[in-house]
């Protein structure tokens, strides 16, 4: 027994012989849907927010020097589910009691990948509406970014 190829599929030829299979090679497409506009838009909103650098010691005005291949890089690995978050950079805060807090301090990436994350939850949430058989207009409730209904029905509540 040979090793399959990923990506392909093996699919009967209905050729002369019965049981033997062809591969063809399908497209894998990214396993999550984030628009290259929605990263764009985060960033904008990191740079307005602005913040220190990571451990990467990378600042908002140095990854902005190469925005459009670090944006790509970002997304690419967002959206192919292959990101990684970096280390933090602790920093100490003192306490008003005396002693100090550690502070975890995001790169640049992360926060522009965290605020794609928090773009993406918070959406809009679209209402719909629909005529009934004696025409009227009835708005059902909106959806959960997890498509289940608001009402609390099929949402888990913890208790």
């Amino acid at each position: 027994m040979s090793a399959e190829r990923r990506d392909s599929v093996k699919r009967p030829t209905g050729a002369a012989q019965p049981g033997t299979v062809r591969e063809e090679a399908t497209p894998v497409a990214k396993p999550f849907v984030i628009s290259k506009h929605r990263v764009f838009e985060a960033f904008r909103l990191v740079k307005a927010n602005a913040g220190s650098a990571g451990v990467d010691k990378q600042s908002i005005a140095a990854f902005e020097e190469n925005l459009k291949d670090n944006l790509y890089k970002l997304w690419n690995r967002m959206s192919s589910g292959s990101y990684m978050p970096p280390p933090v950079r602790a920093v100490p805060i003192p306490k008003k009691s005396g002693g100090e807090r550690l502070l975890g301090v995001p790169t640049v990436s992360d926060r522009i990948a965290q605020m794609v994350v928090s773009l993406n939850l918070n959406q809009p949430l679209n209402r719909t509406s629909c005529r009934t058989p004696t025409g009227t207009e009835l708005e059902s409730q909106p959806s959960t970014p997890l498509g289940r209904r608001a009402s609390g029905v099929g949402i888990m509540t913890g208790s």
